[in-house]
């Protein structure tokens, strides 16, 4: 009997790839043949997760923070036939929890170690890359990225300006690198526009120290007529341009980068229908079920793709809740935590208690592969 285990990570507690393989270590002793296939909806944890899936390679590169420190980060490749695809995520760049440690100052953050970062990738002969977006410290609209992959942003004497939105009042000019660039795909479940009163600036950008909404909205209302008008594209008011900060915005404009819905990117790039497809039994789940995963692109991705294919589908979570509407999609629902056991403690304990539970659950998991 052959298991697919494509589980979502227990945030906290449990990466998706240590969470499959703590399932794979119970069940394949037993004579069930497992496939670990972690998961992700394209924010944190997505790299690691894909990585995992397809037995991809990690690479290092010197880059630097959103306040311009120097770090060292990494993202992965994998090889796909003859393409080499790079998988990264712009908060392993230009993440807000990396610069936590600083007074929080939007108006000089910016996304230049992200762009290092995809030029590495570029450098190493990466004919795709995939970009997860999410935690972002920044609120640049991708300038710091573009700048770091060529372009220039001149003032009204030609000078070159400093990357930063700060100086983007006074955008008189961009002028485009020779570089071709690979097709980008971009991971993003967000609908925010650039800009207005539910794009970056107002939603997200409290959250990156932005107090002054008008001083950030007249910059990049600035860039976006500067990028139509040299350009030649207006992505401002497409669903996402708003993303991280206005990278979503910065990566369709800057490089024809395609925005799309994290989990049916990741689900693409891990194939996970045919996984599916192959398999007797699937397991998926994350760090916690309720009403809300109903509406969400992890578990209940894989449970609605495993039905449409006629698969049974068990899932551990943390915690659930609503477990009467959620068992109208899954065929067995476990919580790994204890009733009685604080949350902390259980999160310390993950691995032990996720693999008690699917020691517990093994009768039930048989039965349902055998019955598929």
């Amino acid at each position: 009997m052959r298991v697919l285990i494509a589980i979502d990570k227990f945030k906290g507690s449990l990466p998706a790839p240590v969470a499959a393989q703590t399932i794979a270590s119970i069940l394949g002793p037993l004579g069930l043949e497992c496939d670990p296939c972690p998961i992700a909806d394209g924010g944190e944890g997505t790299a690691e997760a894909v990585i995992a899936a397809l037995r991809g390679e990690w690479c290092v590169a010197a880059t630097f923070d959103a306040q311009n420190r120097p770090v060292t980060t990494r993202y992965g490749l994998v090889q796909d036939g003859d393409r080499l695809e790079a998988i990264m995520e712009m908060s392993a760049a230009s993440g807000l929890a990396m610069v936590s440690d600083l007074p929080l100052d939007p108006a000089s953050a910016t996304t230049h170690g992200t762009g290092l970062m995809m030029l590495d990738a570029l450098d190493r002969g990466a004919s795709r890359l995939v970009i997860g977006i999410g935690g972002s410290a920044t609120n640049d609209a991708g300038i710091g990225m573009a700048a770091a992959l060529g372009f220039r942003f001149l003032d009204a004497q030609g000078q070159p300006l400093e990357p930063i939105i700060a100086h983007m009042d006074r955008l008189a000019k961009i002028e485009r690198p020779e570089r071709l660039f690979p097709e980008i795909l971009v991971a993003c479940d967000v609908t925010n526009p650039l800009l207005g009163p539910h794009g970056c600036t107002r939603v997200y950008g409290p959250q990156k120290g932005v107090t002054d909404f008008e001083f950030f909205e007249s910059r990049l209302e600035r860039l976006a007529q500067i990028v139509e008008r040299d350009l030649g594209v207006d992505h401002r008011d497409v669903p996402g341009a708003g993303a991280a900060g206005g990278l979503g915005f910065g990566l369709m404009s800057f490089c024809g980068a395609r925005l799309t819905s994290g989990f049916d990117l990741i689900a693409d790039l891990v194939h996970l229908r045919d996984r599916i497809a192959a398999a007797d039994l699937v397991i998926t789940g994350e760090g916690r079920l309720d009403a809300q995963t109903l509406h969400g692109k992890g578990p209940m991705g894989v449970a609605d793709m495993a039905r449409e294919l006629g698969k049974p589908v068990a899932a551990f979570a943390g915690a659930i809740e609503a477990e009467e509407q959620l068992r109208t999609r899954f065929d067995l629902l476990c919580a790994i935590k204890p009733r009685e056991m604080p949350l902390a403690e259980a999160m310390q304990r993950g691995p032990e208690l996720l693999a008690a539970a699917v020691t517990q659950q093994v009768p039930a998991l048989r039965a349902l592969a055998q019955a598929s």
